[in-house]
């Protein structure tokens, strides 16, 4: 979503880097660049102008103008300006002092609420918590149906209430969840196309009879101004503690969703990344605002590592590797790991100093489309074939490429890389053992 608005502003900041010092009249075409950009963006004009009148502030105050490293003081002020615009620092789920905690999650109809529902309850189940879904929105056709079917897949219980009684039912899923060992109640309420005041009168029963501890507005990021405004006239009528950005995987331009925890003064809580159930990100402002200026998000990377990848199993798989003992077994193992990270042009982003690399590949689905087929080719080997590639002879390699639907050229050139690789890993490996090399974190030498 932020992609465009990150290439402009990285433009603007290189051209500065160019300089060999920062003059009144570099800040002020930057600036400008600057504020452009974010309007482009669709970020609130009167946002942008305080975000632009703080920098310029702070650029003076720090004496920026003709100094050497003025080019990098003034990214690193425009990225504090733009922490402070988007909420400062996360703020963490509010938890009861005695179970359970209850969390509502409101909005309008196609934002995404129900799918939200099921990934917050993803997320929690994760921590170690017990969550009980409730599926109050007794309107749109099938949103039952759906949390129900999502719950499922989650293996997460799903409560469902009668449409004559849901404020009280919901009270009732609420009071019986410690006995069923659910320590987290989370709420579906009911939407509609767009505000009125049956709705709000409905989700006003809800609450009064949960008391909630968490009152979530789920915000369609591609609604543009019209995320701001359903924002406020959500919050003049409910308690709201937050926000959830939904659809920021999307492409549309999502300066609202930038500008919204200014405009209504609401934290965003979370921000939703993509359809799948675990496609929930916790909202770190520093982190996003590192990812718009084009400088990756190394510690969001690397929570992701640790949720998907098995730590004793990496460090065993390090070991093989120097050892050149790696066989399409251990490289099968982990293609799955880091497929369940997230496509890799999204990896690349956020890793520092790579995002341009990403943004250079001719087609983003290149590297998919690579795995996709190194995966093909690995799986129609036997286990035999995987552990000791040296008995692929002819016929094999024949029937591997036409069980992965490629060519045997295709098949031989992955046997070739691999022992390639090997090769070379054994070099380094005895290079390292032999104290050639610095110990890296997490290696075996």
């Amino acid at each position: 979503m932020f992609e465009q608005l990150s290439d402009r502003l990285t433009a603007t900041f290189d051209k500065l880097q160019g300089r060999p010092k920062v003059t009144d009249a570099d800040l002020d075409a930057a600036l400008r660049d600057v504020r452009v950009a974010l309007l482009e963006a669709d970020v609130n004009f009167k946002i942008v102008k305080e975000l632009v009148a703080t920098v310029r502030e702070r650029a003076v105050g720090e004496k920026v103008l003709e100094s050497v490293s003025g080019a990098q003081m003034v990214v690193k002020i425009v990225h504090g300006a733009l922490v402070e615009m988007l909420g400062g620092e996360a703020v963490p789920l509010a938890k009861a002092d005695r179970p359970p905690t209850v969390i509502a999650l409101v909005g309008l109809q196609g934002s995404g609420k129900t799918t939200t529902v099921a990934k917050l309850a993803n997320v929690l189940r994760k921590q170690g918590r017990h969550p009980l879904l409730v599926a109050a929105d007794i309107h749109r056709p099938a949103a039952v149906d759906q949390l129900q079917s999502l719950g499922k897949s989650l293996g997460v219980p799903v409560r469902t209430v009668r449409p004559e009684h849901v404020a009280d039912d919901v009270a009732a899923a609420v009071k019986g969840a410690p006995a069923e060992g659910r320590d987290v109640v989370i709420v579906d309420t009911a939407g509609r196309l767009h505000i009125d005041d049956a709705m709000m009168r409905e989700v006003e029963a809800i609450v009064a009879a949960a008391a909630p501890h968490e009152v979530l507005l789920a915000v369609d990021a591609m609604s543009g101004q019209d995320a701001v405004e359903a924002a406020t006239a959500f919050k003049a009528r409910l308690p709201i503690t937050g926000l959830v950005l939904t659809k920021v995987d999307s492409d549309a331009r999502g300066g609202a969703s930038l500008s919204i925890r200014a405009a209504t003064g609401v934290p965003v809580k979370f921000l939703g990344t993509s359809e799948r159930l675990d496609g929930l990100e916790v909202f770190h402002p520093d982190r996003l605002a590192t990812r718009i200026l084009g400088m990756g998000d190394i510690l969001t990377l690397v929570e992701r590592a640790q949720e998907h990848v098995d730590e004793k199993e990496a460090a065993e798989q390090a070991q093989k590797l120097m050892e050149a003992r790696f066989t399409f077994e251990d490289f099968y193992k982990q293609l799955q790991q880091v497929k369940k990270m997230g496509p890799i042009g999204d990896l690349l982003k956020m890793m520092p100093g790579m995002s341009g690399l990403a943004k250079q590949m001719p087609d983003p689905q290149q590297a998919e489309r690579q795995m996709k087929t190194i995966e093909a080719i690995i799986s129609s080997m036997t286990r035999s074939e995987r552990q000791d590639p040296t008995i692929l002879n002819g016929s094999r390699r024949k029937r591997i490429a036409t069980g992965s639907g490629v060519t045997v050229s295709e098949v031989n050139a992955l046997l070739k890389q691999f022992k390639e690789m090997q090769t070379l890993m054994k070099q380094f490996g005895s290079m390292a053992k032999r104290g050639k090399l610095p110990k890296l974190p997490g290696m075996p030498f």
